[in-house]
């Protein structure tokens, strides 16, 4: 059974195959919904999405083995790479309209769109760097 570690929270679990990544982190007591840079961290975990690939905070950084996901869907590849708000959430209801620009897009998911097939190891709630050099490009 493929396990999944929790970087920050030093927590180690063991999942079956084909796992949702969200669901497996919240059984584990370990909170997906960090914020902007922790901000909002604790009413995130009632206030958000709860799944649907849409606010965007559940945004986890997969450091090893994401050959061991799912591919990256329509709903992760909107809110990674193209450089526009949402059209379907107005911009008062979407947080993080466009996470194109922070880095790492190519190793960042959405923990409720990533399904487990293999042991990964998992940093929540990765800093968004606002003042990067690729942010206002």
């Amino acid at each position: 059974m493929p396990v999944i570690k929790f970087v920050k929270e030093k927590i180690e679990v063991e999942v079956p195959r084909g796992a949702n990544l969200r669901e497996e982190a919240i059984k584990a007591g370990v909170n997906v919904y960090d914020g902007l840079n922790g901000f909002g961290k604790n009413i995130n975990k009632y206030l958000n999405c709860h799944g649907l690939g849409q606010c965007g905070m559940c945004r986890v950084l997969i450091t090893k083995g994401m050959e061991n996901t799912s591919p990256m869907g329509t709903a992760e590849r909107w809110r990674f790479r193209v450089p526009v708000p949402t059209p379907l959430t107005p911009l008062a209801l979407d947080p993080l309209p466009c996470l194109a620009f922070v880095g790492h897009e190519d190793t960042m998911r959405l923990a409720c769109k990533t399904i487990v097939n293999g042991d990964i190891e998992v940093e929540t709630g990765p800093p968004l760097d606002l003042f990067g050099e690729n942010f206002f490009s």
